[in-house]
């Protein structure tokens, strides 16, 4: 079975935790002297943004901040133990 694109990225991300190579900065969230904190500022940053590119109706700008709030969601998922299947399973839940 083909692996979405989340499936992929969070596979990289557990990767990343795992080895911790320099100069990823996923590792370095994984790193960082704030511990959680780190990521959740960047969750805060990004949805902030994402807020302000949907109210100037910058859909490019929207796209990317998305992207960079899931990405950021899944680092911390990963921090916690979680997986992308319990986030899956959640919102398939969600559908009926």
């Amino acid at each position: 079975m083909k692996q979405s694109v989340l499936d992929q990225l969070f596979t990289v991300i557990e990767q990343r935790k795992e080895e911790l190579p320099e100069g990823s900065y996923t590792s370095s969230l994984f790193l960082h002297e704030k511990g959680e904190n780190a990521v959740l500022e960047k969750i805060g940053e990004e949805s902030t943004e994402l807020i302000l590119a949907a109210k100037n109706n910058n859909s490019q700008e929207l796209i990317r901040e998305a992207a960079d709030l899931v990405y950021h969601l899944l680092v911390l998922l990963s921090m916690k133990g979680a997986h992308i299947d319990d986030l899956l399973s959640e919102l398939e839940n969600r559908r009926n």
